[in-house]
């Protein structure tokens, strides 16, 4: 039997079934390749849901997070700590604008913290977009528009309704006066890898400005210089009144973070949200060390090659309808209903992607991806392509 087997065995017997048994059960990792119990190497091109934009074993992230807990780990949020404070003034300053952070520990963290902020703004019906994915916690889960996701734990949280993404004509009939706030994805990752337009984006923010309702942007999955810019909304122009962030903010050391900006800050006076653990000085240093990183190592610059590079390549690929995305976040649209039979032969072949949809491959490598890497793992997608095009 091998360690793998063994792993999936011991998984079964003593973890939920929640998330199925593992297909892998890894061992250790290095830049973008990892290698499971048994040796086998595998080029990852998942990087952990969008989260490891360092890669495995990063060595700033490494010396960032042993550094700081060997002089201060947990505090909680009696305390202030000087990792959190640059951290927070580190985020307004790439966002462009004056702003006030809330720390978290995660995307489905982050917004939970932004529902109870539209709450506060005296409205309570919230807008959000069909396929969307906002988190798995009973508020996140209400504004998450998959009914596959939802529907086994209704009744959920009320006043929630959902329209048609890049659809700029259901914004004005869905959005109204009484409306809180409108809670939108750049790219809807879950939701099959789908950007929202520029003129989409912009005509939120229109409506929503119009009608005094938060605009929220959550950027868990596009953050943090994934899609060449450090949020996907710059790229397009508008700006949020709310910004969600987490998985790529601390490189796989868990961490969210909500930055309101205008009048939107001040509602959350005293006593009203908190966290334990939620900005803690270790998990600040490392999202430190990861946008120190970004910014020496230019990676947004990075993104941007390996979007060139990959759809130059994989576009063309058997199977392949189009390449859609931006950055190092894309999604492979196939001709066919077997994005999972790809990811199974191409894991078999040693690469890790994943299929959000029946027809959709995710791309989400980490950023500091090799050439080398990069172009064996497009060999290897390639390779699975034709495979299961012969099928």
């Amino acid at each position: 039997m091998s360690e793998t087997t063994q792993g999936q065995d011991r998984w079964n017997a003593s973890l939920m079934p929640n998330y199925g048994t593992p297909n892998l059960v890894l061992d250790h990792g290095k830049g973008a390749t990892v290698w499971d119990v048994d040796g086998k190497k595998y080029i990852d091109f998942l990087a952990g849901i969008a989260v490891n934009i360092l890669g495995h074993a990063h060595p700033a992230l490494i010396e960032a997070v042993t550094k700081q807990m060997s002089t201060l780990g947990h505090t909680s949020n009696f305390a202030a700590h000087r990792p959190g404070l640059d951290l927070a003034e580190k985020l307004i300053e790439i966002s462009g604008r004056p702003g006030k952070v809330f720390f978290c520990n995660s995307g489905t963290e982050a917004n939970e913290a932004a529902i109870k902020l539209s709450r506060l703004t005296g409205k309570s019906h919230i807008v959000s977009l069909h396929g969307s994915f906002h988190g798995r916690t009973m508020g996140a889960i209400a504004l998450t528009g998959q009914p596959k996701k939802y529907k086994p734990f209704q009744p959920l949280m009320p006043d929630v309704s959902f329209i048609a993404p890049n659809d700029v004509s259901d914004l004005e009939p869905g959005i109204n006066s009484k409306t809180a706030a409108l809670w939108l994805e750049p790219i809807m990752g879950e939701g099959g890898v789908m950007p929202l337009t520029s003129d989409y984006m912009n005509a939120a923010r229109a409506v929503t400005t119009k009608h005094n309702a938060m605009f929220v942007v959550d950027e868990v999955q596009t953050g943090i210089a994934r899609t060449g810019s450090w949020f996907a909304y710059q790229n397009v122009g508008v700006d949020p009144d709310v910004l969600l962030l987490a998985k790529g903010l601390g490189g796989g050391f868990p961490i969210g973070a909500m930055i309101a900006y205008g009048e939107y800050p001040d509602l959350m006076t005293q006593g009203l949200h908190g966290t334990t653990y939620g900005g803690n000085a270790v998990a600040c240093a490392a999202a430190l060390a990861v946008l120190e990183t970004v910014e020496r190592e230019d990676l947004m610059s990075r993104a941007k090659f390996i979007e060139s590079e990959f759809v130059s390549r994989i576009s063309t690929a058997p199977g392949v309808e189009q390449v859609r995305g931006a950055g190092a976040m894309l999604g492979v649209v196939l001709t066919h209903e077997n994005a999972a039979a790809v990811e199974a032969k191409s894991r078999e072949l040693g690469l890790i992607i994943n299929a959000p949809l029946p027809n959709v491959l995710r791309i989400v490598p980490p950023l500091v991806i090799t050439d080398a890497d990069l172009h064996a793992g497009i060999e290897l997608l390639t390779q699975a392509l034709g495979e299961c095009e012969q099928l």
